[in-house]
């Protein structure tokens, strides 16, 4: 069975930063390529950050500069450092894994950037 499991969500002052992680089972976790979706009320899913099974990165100009993916193969996890955090960041943030047809999603963990 295979499961993302997101963490560390919160509440976070303009300008603060967060490391949100998703441990994943279930799945060959090194040929994956990973990613970090989110979703603000009223607005589509969008792709934020990828980390591929290589290990390259890619981002959406939104959070070029302002936000780190990484991947811990030991641990089976991937991270998403986001720093410099505006409002605009609020939303719900979901971890995606992708290997060919094969797509799997998390629960989401949520972020609001508020002071």
């Amino acid at each position: 069975q295979v499961q993302l499991v997101e963490s560390g969500g919160g509440l976070v002052q303009p300008g603060g930063s967060l490391r949100i992680s998703c441990a994943a089972s279930g799945i060959i976790f090194s040929i994956f390529d990973m990613a970090w979706y989110r979703q603000a009320p009223g607005k589509q899913r969008e792709l934020v950050a990828t980390i591929r099974s290589s290990g390259s990165t890619s981002y959406a100009d939104s959070v070029k500069s302002r936000f780190i993916i990484s991947r811990d193969y030991a641990k089976r996890t991937v991270y998403l450092q986001m720093n410099s955090l505006k409002p605009d960041d609020t939303a719900v943030y979901y971890c995606n894994a992708l290997y060919g047809p094969s797509s799997y999603w998390g629960q989401g963990t949520q972020l609001t950037v508020s002071s």
